[in-house]
């Protein structure tokens, strides 16, 4: 194959989209962003991540048209269907499972992994029907394309776990195919694109400006500002373009949806006594319609005017006056069928999230590494809002750059990813991670309780057995190994507790902090009774995802080896 055929899913919070590239090997890549809204009236990189199923849980519409189709629904209608929006965050800060539940607008629950499979199917088909209307109708199937899905860099392992297993089920890879699909961070991606833009800025003036790749020793902190999570990723550029993380991912959920929550929460204090509360029950769809219209007066630091829709002004005035709605309101005014809003309360509507945006970058900051750009990525860096606050801040300590579209450059970056996956050269660890181990026992060192008497002698049971430390250095291919005893030595399977803490030296897998997080299973070929069976394992952390392989020593085959971060189970250590 002369081609090299990339598809990248930019699947957010809020927006998502995809972009692909069909350019020769070697050659330059020019990734084809997919425009969205066209029935709208609009010309956007992304379209909402909202998705309407049936009063039956059947599939329907994604993106503009399930937005469309849900908030012309009357009251009664929009009841019955199961509509989702801001749904990834449900993947955030949890323990997940295949069978967690997940709530839509009207109160119904659906698996998670059934909406988020539905959605990357919607994607993934929309994606090849837009490569073949503009290849002259040539047919291409899921398994021709490396397939690039983003996810957050904060995300836990399961939640990447559970993205895989739902673009398994959407058809987007196989089992026999698992490695044509790259989870890329969301950060890393954005980063990977702006080192290809100027150094003196990113509206490129002239062909030979120098770009952020060819300055080797330049360290820039991306921050990709997206709907639901605060992003961000610490770089240096090294020799021939390749980038070295310079500190561990970090972030928070306070991205976009927390000014619309904000907001949210100043049109609940203005229709007080109920009126909100009844609007929402009685008009589900309407209110999904005022709270898209806030989207737009995001991007603005001005006063704003929001029109009020005509049912929420009469369940209003059913009360009192709507004029009286307003009078103990800061911020907010009643002309004549609209709501103003001050230019300082919008601001407001920002406190939580720009302080833990500025919380971060200080953190990152008071530790001397000699930073020399701050990026800002994502659809909520196109808020004036938002770069003004991280310029008044950060502004004196290093250079804030917006790239030219932001919504994009995660996409591009993705696709650009795509090609090279190995162009982040190394990765700060997490996490300490590690097994359960028996030693034998040291009274002087060792807990009392943790003494086990064996026809081998006295051993310390429950010891940590560390593999990879927080903080820690770890190239991209790099891989750490530890033999296991398996407890059954006849089994052809045997499964094994992961465990992890933020402690860089724990001892014992019950110390305050530790947490099993993962079992590690592993299926083994046949070997003869009586034969002492050790098995060494290697798991990958310097990749996005964490891998392992297992080999039995007896025999030295190598063994089916899943690590699953989703299922905690009663396993034997």
């Amino acid at each position: 194959m002369t081609e090299l055929y990339i598809i990248a899913i930019d699947f957010g919070t809020a927006y998502s989209g995809h972009a692909f590239s069909i350019t020769a090997r070697g050659a330059q890549i020019d990734p084809q962003v997919k425009r969205w809204g066209k029935e709208q009236g609009l010309d956007t990189p992304k379209t909402p991540t909202c998705i309407l199923f049936n009063e039956y849980g059947e599939f329907l519409k994604f993106g503009y048209e399930a937005r469309a189709a849900y908030t012309s629904m009357r009251g009664a209608e929009g009841k019955k269907h199961f509509y989702f929006e801001n749904f990834k965050m449900a993947l955030y800060d949890r323990e997940l499972s295949s069978h967690v539940m997940i709530k839509a607008a009207n109160g119904k629950t659906m698996k998670a992994l059934k909406v988020f499979t539905e959605a990357l199917r919607f994607l993934k088909d929309d994606a090849l029907n837009t490569i073949a209307e503009n290849t002259a109708g040539r047919k291409f199937i899921a398994s021709d394309f490396i397939w690039v899905l983003t996810v957050p860099a904060i995300w836990d392992p399961s939640a990447k776990q559970f993205m895989r297993e739902a673009a398994t089920q959407a058809g987007i890879v196989t089992k026999e195919t698992k490695d044509k699909l790259i989870i890329a961070l969301e950060p890393e991606a954005a980063s990977v694109w702006c080192k290809k833009l100027p150094a003196d800025g990113f509206i490129k003036q002239k062909e030979d400006t120098v770009t952020l790749d060819q300055k080797p020793g330049t360290r820039y902190i991306v921050v990709d500002c997206g709907g639901g999570t605060i992003d961000i990723t610490v770089h240096e550029v090294l020799d021939g373009g390749r980038l070295k993380e310079l500190h561990k991912a970090s972030g928070n959920d306070l991205g976009g949806q927390t000014v619309d929550r904000k907001f949210k929460e100043f049109l609940r204090e203005i229709f007080c006594n109920g009126v909100w509360e009844e609007y929402e029950t009685q008009y589900p769809s309407e209110a999904q319609k005022l709270m898209y219209e806030f989207t737009y007066y995001k991007q603005v630091d001005d006063e704003v005017q929001i029109t009020c829709s005509y049912k929420l002004g009469m369940l209003a005035q059913n009360k009192k006056d709507i004029q009286e709605f307003f009078e103990m309101v800061s911020g907010a005014l009643w002309d004549d069928g609209s709501i103003t809003i001050s230019k300082d309360r919008l601001r407001s509507f920002f406190d939580d999230s720009m302080k833990g945006v500025t919380e971060c970058l200080t953190k990152i900051l008071m530790k001397d590494l000699n930073i020399d750009y701050i990026l800002l990525v994502g659809g909520f860096a196109e808020s004036q809002i938002v770069r003004q606050h991280v310029n008044d801040q950060f502004g004196g300590e290093c250079k804030v750059l917006y790239p030219y579209r932001p919504q994009e450059v995660i996409l591009r970056g993705a696709i650009m990813y795509g090609r090279e996956p190995g162009l982040v050269i190394s990765r700060k660890c997490a996490f300490t991670y590690g097994f359960s181990a028996l030693q034998r026992f040291d009274r002087f060192t060792h807990k009392e309780e943790k003494k086990v008497r064996t026809p081998v002698g006295e051993l310390c049971s429950d010891l940590f057995v560390k593999l990879v430390e927080e903080g820690e250095d770890i190239e991209c291919n790099e891989t750490r190994k530890h033999i296991l005893f398996p407890a059954d030595q006849s089994s052809p399977a045997a499964d094994f507790k992961f465990y992890r803490s933020e402690s860089k030296n724990p001892v014992y897998v019950d110390d305050f902090g530790v947490e099993m997080v993962a079992s590690l299973h592993v299926t083994l070929p046949y070997v003869a009774a009586g034969i002492d069976r050790k098995v060494k394992i290697e798991v990958k952390f310097g990749s996005t995802e964490i891998m392992a392989t297992a080999t039995d020593l007896a025999t030295g085959l190598r063994g089916s080896t899943t690590i699953d971060f989703m299922t905690k189970g009663e396993y034997s250590s």
